[in-house]
């Protein structure tokens, strides 16, 4: 009868715990759910690095490493066709960031806002052809696209989640 007592006392402790667990959860959800507007895969806003812990991060990475990261920071650029990729500023440096799987897409009037992304970051050699792709769908003119010769060792990211602060 002894052990039945402890066994009882130990399974309401383990479901009372288990309770505020879901609760401060729910609570966090609903904080990121009021200052931000979220797209792709649900995602939070905790263990995101900065936009100057993710350029020293970016600076060790080699081509064709993987990173699995989560980061802030501010969008410069939106493809104006319809919002199928963004460039983030890290300090001087500008990533790239492509949405997985063409699954989702983010708005065109978002230069200058803070998001909060969540997926894969890596380095790649962009060719020539890409280059003046996504210089055409960011808006650029002709002359600006013909200067566009040469490879060029950039920072990208795929993203599976992105969060945009309102």
């Amino acid at each position: 009868m002894k052990n039945i007592n402890i066994l009882v006392v130990f399974l309401l402790s383990f479901i009372a715990c288990r309770g505020q667990e879901k609760l401060e959860k729910e609570e966090n959800t609903a904080d990121i759910q009021s200052h931000y507007q979220s797209f792709g895969q649900k995602i939070g806003t905790s263990e995101s690095l900065s936009d100057q812990e993710m350029a020293q991060k970016f600076d060790m990475l080699n081509v064709n490493d993987t990173l699995n990261t989560k980061f802030t920071a501010t969008v410069t650029d939106v493809c104006q066709a319809k919002g199928c990729w963004m460039k983030l500023s890290l300090n001087d440096k500008e990533v790239m960031v492509r949405f997985k799987d063409y699954g989702f897409f983010v708005p065109m009037d978002i230069s200058g806002k803070e998001v909060v992304v969540n997926g894969k970051a890596f380095v790649e050699a962009m060719s020539i052809a890409d280059q003046r792709h996504y210089a055409k769908d960011g808006g650029q003119s002709e002359a600006q696209i013909a200067k566009i010769t040469q490879p060029k060792k950039t920072y990208s990211f795929e993203a599976d989640g992105v969060l945009l602060k309102e």
